[in-house]
């Protein structure tokens, strides 16, 4: 498949255009169309069953859509593999934790920034002065983790843990970055935390955020979309969406029936 021109002469990093998923009988996702701009937070809310983490595989290319279009900066991924969307500049974290426990978080995130480079089957021992290491030492200061710089995984706070996996994250240079449930189990410090991570995440990484919690969502994101169902009810800013009664509706478990789109 021909790759489109460079990310730069895209306004968008995502876009979507009818987007629809099955499972057999189960329509997991329906219609979905969305446009997320280079640069932006973006956070997909919506109750459990709602479709975020599908709509998240698809996007990724876990799963392909049985209908509608997937771009990823200005190129039609639709049919790519992961591999290929992650050489297009796309990284993505998971529900469950993928850390190696025996291993120092040193050890894990320059394994991260191995994995994505040339050579990285090299069975040589790398220097001390290996480009790699260097920057494994900027990641960890970047996600507050430069303390536990030579702690074992396993020795690790829950939320020091999703620090890492944010860090391993972003080890590739990521483009778009997709987090799935960031503070799943997280305390309400370290939500906090995370959230001024996200925050402070460099503009030039598109970030995309598929999250239960509304508290994070809403402080994290520049614009949110509610999905339920597998399909988007309403988009808007956090500000917008904390006044939405349609969002109240769907939270509190009430049948949102006609107002679904």
């Amino acid at each position: 498949m021909t790759v489109a021109a460079p990310a730069e002469a895209h306004a968008h990093a995502l876009r979507l255009q009818g987007v629809g998923r099955r499972f057999g009988a189960l329509q997991a996702l329906r219609d979905v169309t969305m446009e997320v701009a280079v640069g932006e937070r973006r956070a997909i809310l919506g109750p459990n069953g709602a479709g975020k983490t599908t709509l998240f595989n698809v996007v990724a290319g876990d799963y392909l859509p049985t209908s509608g279009t997937v771009d990823l900066f200005g190129a039609d991924v639709t049919r790519l593999p992961p591999h290929r969307r992650t050489r297009l500049g796309l990284s993505r974290t998971y529900q469950s934790s993928l850390l190696f426990m025996g291993l120092t978080v040193a050890q894990s995130l320059f394994l991260a920034i191995r994995g994505v480079q040339r050579g990285r089957f090299d069975p040589r021992r790398p220097p001390a002065d290996d480009p790699g290491r260097v920057r494994s030492e900027e990641i960890a200061n970047l996600v507050h983790l430069g303390d536990v710089f030579r702690t074992s995984v396993g020795s690790l706070s829950h939320g020091q843990q999703r620090q890492l996996e944010l860090g391993m994250a972003l080890a590739g240079n990521p483009r778009l970055l997709m987090l799935d449930e960031p503070a799943a189990g997280l305390s309400r410090g370290e939500r906090t935390l995370l959230t001024g991570l996200l925050r402070d995440l460099p503009r030039e990484i598109t970030v995309i955020l598929v999250e239960h919690d509304m508290d994070v969502a809403l402080a994290a994101a520049d614009r949110v979309t509610v999905m339920h169902e597998g399909t988007i009810i309403v988009e808007g800013t956090p500000d917008e969406i904390q006044a939405n009664a349609t969002v109240q509706d769907i939270y509190l478990g009430h049948a949102v029936g006609a107002q679904r789109g």
